[in-house]
């Protein structure tokens, strides 16, 4: 079963997922890959990690940096949760590139494969996804869209 939430940000809607303990998916609403991995079951229902996940998202929409993280759990192949971990580490305000990411996983790693587990991350705002960007610094490839990757970016007062 999968219980889903749903939090009105100031991007717009955004649902919750959860497998009961853990949050598994945080897409905006109508976003590309939406829902991928949910049970075809779903119940809307309160959970703690819900009430967690909404104080982490009203902390950052208020432009301050969450000092705790909601309990997670990826479901994917080994290497996209791999990626999905390393972006965990990116820190707030800032941003790396496709090709940087790909070499910090593996030396041979293409940029293409890493850009195609950071566009299927599960947990959009919290692995922050948006954080990672083109070669050149361009803002490519966001599945909420380029406008939203925009938005997060100058709310963390990255230059744009």
């Amino acid at each position: 079963m999968t219980y889903v939430a749903h939090y009105h940000s100031p991007l717009g809607l955004i649902t919750l997922a959860s497998n009961g303990d853990a949050l598994t998916g945080l897409w905006f609403e109508g976003q590309k890959y939406f829902g991928a991995g949910m049970e075809t079951a779903r119940e809307e229902k309160a959970l703690s990690v819900f009430a967690e996940t909404k104080r982490w998202l009203d902390l950052y929409f208020q432009g301050m940096i969450p000092d705790f993280t909601p309990l997670l759990h990826f479901e994917g192949s080994a290497f996209r949760k791999s990626v999905w971990e390393r972006l965990l580490l990116i820190p707030y305000g800032k941003t790396v590139t496709y090709g940087d990411l790909a070499g910090q996983i593996a030396k041979k790693m293409s940029a293409q494969a890493v850009g195609g587990a950071v566009g299927h991350n599960p947990i959009a705002i919290i692995v922050p996804c948006h954080r990672v960007v083109g070669a050149n610094g361009s803002l490519i490839g966001y599945a909420g869209g380029i406008d939203k990757k925009e938005k997060l970016l100058a709310l963390e007062k990255k230059e744009v």
